[in-house]
């Protein structure tokens, strides 16, 4: 597929090596520029390229750059094809992105907001893995124990499209139902950067509370805090996981 990844940080670069290395033609782009973009990220065959010629004549677009930004983006999006499959990373964390009326106040689901600012419709995927996750584990398909990763999305093509690239990445993917029901995989719920099975995320999703999940978010300094020094991927797995028994 002809893929186009925006921002090039943690997730992006990931995204880019790992979807260049499955096969598909990537390119990267950042607000930064191309120069912006490190040769580690386009080892595996990406390019870099420009934003502003980045959407045009892609199959699919990945979005890893900050939540509260992407509003910046709907200029870009609005010559975008609407076959183009836009794929939404990102995650709400008001001491990050600034507290945000509509979905802080107004309880909107944060890729549905996403999605209105876009103008257009989009898909979640890969905001429930952390990045380092997302980096070291991913593991061939058929293999016991394989880490999932929820995709939610109003479209069943544009979904199934999501689903196939995150298995290329090295995860079972689980169609987790509407982008209204995509809050199931936000910060901070049970299946929320806890590394489960195919198996065992059915009931993490389920099991989510909108109210306490919050409340799980926003102790995330607290909880961080009390963790040994240079904490480990298992240790920040486990902190989430103890968050929710």
């Amino acid at each position: 597929m002809r893929i186009t990844v925006i921002g090039a940080g943690a997730i992006g670069g990931n995204l880019a090596r790992k979807l260049s290395l499955a096969g598909h033609d990537v390119q990267v782009a950042d607000a930064r520029g191309p120069e912006a973009v490190t040769a580690e990220v386009l080892e595996a065959g990406a390019r870099a390229v420009a934003l502003d010629a980045s959407a045009q004549g892609r199959d699919a677009i990945v979005l890893a750059i900050p939540f509260a930004v992407q509003g910046q983006l709907a200029e870009l999006f609005a010559t975008v094809p609407a076959e183009t499959v836009v794929i939404d990373t990102s995650n709400y964390y008001p001491h990050l992105s600034g507290r945000i009326e509509a979905v802080e106040d107004g309880g909107q689901v944060e890729s549905v907001y996403a999605s209105e600012l876009l103008g257009r419709p989009v898909v979640k995927a890969w905001n429930a893995a952390l990045a380092e996750t997302q980096r070291t584990r991913g593991l061939p398909a058929g293999t016991a124990g394989r880490i999932a990763i929820p995709v939610a999305g109003d479209s069943a093509e544009a979904t199934k499209v999501a689903m196939s690239l995150v298995d290329d990445t090295g995860f079972d993917p689980y169609d987790a139902g509407s982008l209204a029901d995509s809050w199931r995989q936000q910060p901070m719920g049970p299946a929320y950067c806890t590394e489960l099975t195919l198996d065992e995320l059915p009931a993490a999703l389920a099991a989510a509370d909108r109210i306490k999940d919050a409340a799980v978010r926003d102790s995330m300094f607290e909880r961080f805090a009390a963790l040994r020094d240079n904490p480990t991927l298992d240790d920040i797995v486990d902190m989430n996981r103890a968050a929710h028994r």
